[in-house]
């Protein structure tokens, strides 16, 4: 059944994207409920990881409970989140994040002692950092504050690069690496990268399972960032084709952007 085989010493391991996988925008993907209960009955363990850092992993928990589908905190490795762990490594407790980006970064940052502060909050204070995601309301003052703290000395750090995400139907909106593009332009040089592609959150999600790259796949949407974080990481890579990534780019994929699987919707996963 499906890609992988239960072994007694490695537990089965199942990551998915969700915007573009299980759902784009309020809608819910063909077959996710009843392929992801059809895994958990098979002692697969299931974990969600996005790049989306608008969202707390709370917030998710309680989105996709309302979709239908059952997951723990734990169960959940987001952008924002990935960032939180990525600080708490660089002993950042105390330490000030000038924020772009949504609640989803404020949350999680905050849960382990960082400070956050965001648009016009506290003039003249001393930044360590600045952490941007995706923001809806991102505009120059927010720029420019986040250029002049980067230039005096601020690690500068996005959560994820990702052009756009997916909505209903087939629309799509500008995404994280919109933001994260502005200020690298700015100061003139490159973040710190958190989520997909870089391997490090995915490894996270795999040590904390108990797992290992070559027991667990990874399903998402994208090339650049899904199929080639579990490339990267020595998992299994399935593209689904719900998402941004066409047939024919999938087909025309090469390298590391070359999945293991292409299917067209989650339904196909355990076929």
């Amino acid at each position: 059944m499906g890609l992988l085989k239960t072994s007694a010493d490695f537990p089965q391991i199942y990551v998915f994207d969700l915007d573009g996988v299980v759902y784009r925008g309020s809608e819910l993907m063909p077959n996710s409920v009843d392929t992801i209960s059809s895994l958990r009955r098979s002692s697969a363990l299931v974990r969600f990881f996005t790049n989306n850092s608008m969202l707390s992993r709370q917030a998710h928990v309680e989105g996709i409970a309302a979709m239908g589908i059952q997951a723990s905190i734990d169960d959940i490795m987001t952008s924002s989140y990935a960032t939180a762990l990525y600080l708490t490594e660089h002993n950042a407790a105390g330490k000030t994040v000038y924020k772009i980006g949504e609640q989803g970064i404020s949350d999680e940052l905050s849960a382990v002692g960082v400070r956050v502060i965001s648009g016009d909050d506290e003039p003249g204070c001393k930044v360590d950092y600045v952490v941007v995601g995706v923001d809806r309301n991102f505009n120059y003052r927010k720029l420019a504050r986040a250029m002049s703290a980067i230039l005096s000395g601020a690690e500068f750090i996005a959560t994820n690069a990702d052009a756009t995400f997916p909505m209903e139907g087939d629309g799509l909106l500008p995404g994280g690496g919109c933001m994260v593009a502005a200020v690298a332009t700015a100061v003139g040089r490159e973040p710190i990268l958190i989520g997909k592609p870089q391997t490090y959150a995915l490894k996270k999600i795999i040590e904390l399972a108990g797992g290992s790259p070559e027991t667990t796949a990874m399903v998402g949407d994208r090339l650049d960032t899904d199929v080639q974080v579990a490339n990267r990481a020595g998992a299994h890579s399935v593209l689904v084709l719900t998402g941004v990534t066409s047939a024919e780019d999938a087909a025309a994929a090469s390298g590391d952007l070359r999945p293991d699987r292409i299917i067209n919707d989650l339904g196909e996963l355990l076929t």
